[in-house]
């Protein structure tokens, strides 16, 4: 007797949990869900290494400004600009004219420097060791080169020539800038007198 209202209370127990959630059936179903979640990280995997790609397509675009075209065209429209400096003080112009233009980022290489008068002391130590050896600088083109206004003809034309009238003779003078003029690719500095400079170049430099 005691064990018939025993079973059906078992059964009722057991039921109950499985009758009542009638997702028992679909719990099997969340289970295959997790296992697609792993393939997801092999994805940002592929997408990384092609990201870098297009940003070195657009530096070289950047890098490439229009230097060329002006530097083909400066030769005929070299701008000039006019430092007033006595004879004494004309070298000592030239030097500070000469650190704005490295101090603005204008290569070494780019520059020229010419002189009248006395050697610049650069020039007086390098040919002691010799002509050959003066020149090979000139040409290795990595530094700043100083010139004699003698010797200017066989000095290349570089992108900015800075012409000191530290002395010699008028008539140097006039060839040094007049010479000085042809080789300035992009900019020609003169500190001297300017009445000396006008009457060489003209008028309103």
């Amino acid at each position: 007797m005691p064990l018939i209202p025993e079973e059906p209370q078992i059964h009722e127990s057991a039921q109950g949990p499985r009758a009542t959630p009638a997702s028992g059936r679909t719990a099997p179903t969340p289970r295959p869900v997790p296992g697609p979640r792993p393939a997801a990280p092999a994805r940002p995997g592929r997408p990384g290494p092609l990201r870098p790609t297009p940003p070195v397509q657009r530096t070289p675009r950047e890098a490439v400004p229009a230097q060329p075209t002006p530097a083909a065209a400066a030769p005929a429209a070299a701008q000039i600009q006019l430092i007033p400096a006595s004879v004494e003080g004309a070298l000592d112009a030239a030097e500070e004219a000469l650190d704005l233009l490295l101090d603005s980022g204008r290569a070494p290489g780019d520059v020229l420097v010419i002189t009248t008068g006395e050697q610049h002391p650069w020039a007086t130590h390098e040919l002691s060791f010799g002509e050959t050896s003066y020149w090979a600088q000139h040409d290795a083109r990595d530094d700043v080169f100083y010139a004699d206004a003698a010797v200017v003809g066989r000095a290349a034309s570089r992108p900015v020539v800075v012409v000191a009238l530290n002395g010699g003779t008028d008539a140097a003078a006039a060839t040094a800038l007049s010479l000085a003029h042809g080789k300035a690719g992009a900019l020609l500095i003169v500190c001297g007198d300017p009445q000396k400079i006008n009457a060489v170049l003209g008028a309103g430099v």
